[in-house]
């Protein structure tokens, strides 16, 4: 999705890790600009504005204006970004200068609405199965995610990717057939855990039954040993 929202970033003149680590002492991180048939640049970018990109609504998927100092000015979206483990501070990112005429593979969040009837009247259990699709659109027509109404599940129903409304120049890449989420019976769920439970028992009388087989077969064979 494109925001109206524009970053500076300064050019660097130098790589290596002692530049890295001069900037990120300086409250800034290294970054680069590539893509779209233009030449690959260097930049310092201020992390807090990265970070409020990345954990906003459209998170990785925001297109945004890049305003290099003394360079260009071009719509970007962050396709890698590296994080401290520790500290969680960002180390470094990838900016990828986007052409609004061209179409993006983007995946995007799904999420269900309503409590299904299911669950509601026939005590199931509403499970979601797929929590992104991919799809691929123009830039302007990236949406924030898609919402399916599961209302009307029963159990054994399902929501599946192919019902996912594509609207513009969207088309779905993702498996139509997949399934975003469905309601099953709370009755199966519980067979299957006392099933799974039983069993190792069950086995137990088997073995030991193996057990006592060859156990009374053992002073046979030394009969015939004998002979």
């Amino acid at each position: 999705m494109r925001k109206d929202i524009t970053i500076v970033a300064e050019p660097r003149s130098s790589r290596g890790k002692n530049e890295a680590r001069r900037l990120r002492v300086a409250g800034q991180a290294p970054g680069v600009l590539y893509g779209a048939g233009g030449e690959s640049v260097p930049v310092a970018i201020i992390p807090k504005e990265i970070n409020k990109i990345l954990h906003s609504n459209t998170g990785h998927n925001t297109i945004f204006n890049l305003s290099v100092t003394g360079g260009e000015t071009v719509p970007v979206m962050v396709v890698d970004w590296l994080n401290d483990p520790i500290k969680d501070n960002l180390l470094h990112v990838d900016l990828k200068r986007i052409d609004l005429t061209l179409r993006l593979r983007v995946k995007v969040p799904v999420h269900t609405s309503g409590e299904p009837k299911g669950v509601k009247l026939q005590g199931g259990l509403h499970e979601l199965i797929t929590r992104e699709v991919e799809i691929e659109c123009l830039p302007d027509d990236i949406p924030e995610q898609f919402i399916l109404d599961a209302t009307e599940l029963s159990i054994g129903e399902n929501l599946r990717a192919g019902q996912i409304p594509m609207t513009g120049s969207m088309k779905l890449l993702s498996n139509p057939e997949a399934v975003i989420s469905h309601v099953v019976s709370m009755k199966a769920e519980e067979v299957v855990a006392v099933d799974a439970a039983v069993a190792p028992a069950a086995a137990e009388p088997e073995l030991a039954k193996a057990k006592g087989k060859k156990e009374e077969e053992a002073p046979a064979d030394d009969k015939k040993k004998k002979k």
